[in-house]
């Protein structure tokens, strides 16, 4: 197997029992083989799997879905309703910069989304953990109010997302999803 046609680029070759055979990445979007037989057997071969891209690594579905979404002739094409609560997983799970790069992605689905392709109140956990962030930025006073990164990718999704809600006529429907009952009892108290 190999990247060129000549089999002297990413050459992997393989003899022997399926023990033998190992995963490996090829550069590109184009892989050679050839099989040869060396006529001493009579099973059928071997068989392997090729998959696209770099599977389960985050950097790369995070470049092509921002790609995507980048090009307006694509964007109507996209089900951004999957892509939104699959994203909005992923936001969840992930922490550091990936978190961060999930957000952005969110922010992006959120600005060239039309009328209701996203369901806008799987958000909750992402919501609780910016309160969390925000009830513990006021209580805090001694520290300069400088906001995380991630605190301030959070609040401005939530920013964008609160007037696309309101552009949609159920920014009620939005806030209540969000909130606990109990948030809801304190804030009405106050």
């Amino acid at each position: 197997v190999s990247s060129s046609s000549d089999f002297q680029q990413d050459r992997h070759s393989f003899s022997g029992s399926p023990q033998k055979w190992n995963d490996f990445e090829l550069p590109g979007d184009t892989l050679y083989y050839r099989f040869t037989s060396d006529m001493s057997n009579t099973e059928w071969g071997y068989k392997f799997t090729v998959t696209a891209g770099h599977l389960g690594r985050f950097q790369t579905g995070f470049e092509i879905l921002k790609q995507m979404l980048s090009e307006e002739r694509v964007v109507p094409h996209l089900p951004l309703a999957k892509i939104w609560e699959w994203q909005v997983g992923v936001a969840c799970r992930q922490i550091g910069h990936q978190r961060l790069k999930a957000i952005h992605l969110l922010l992006k689905i959120v600005q060239c989304s039309s009328q209701r392709d996203c369901d806008l109140t799987l958000l909750k956990p992402l919501w609780q953990l910016f309160t969390h962030m925000e009830n513990n930025l006021c209580h805090d006073v001694s520290k300069p109010g400088i906001l995380l990164p991630l605190h301030r990718a959070l609040a401005e999704l939530f920013f964008v997302t609160e007037n696309r809600v309101t552009e949609l006529g159920s920014l009620q429907e939005y806030l209540l999803a969000l909130n606990t009952e109990d948030h809801l009892h304190r804030c009405t108290a106050q």
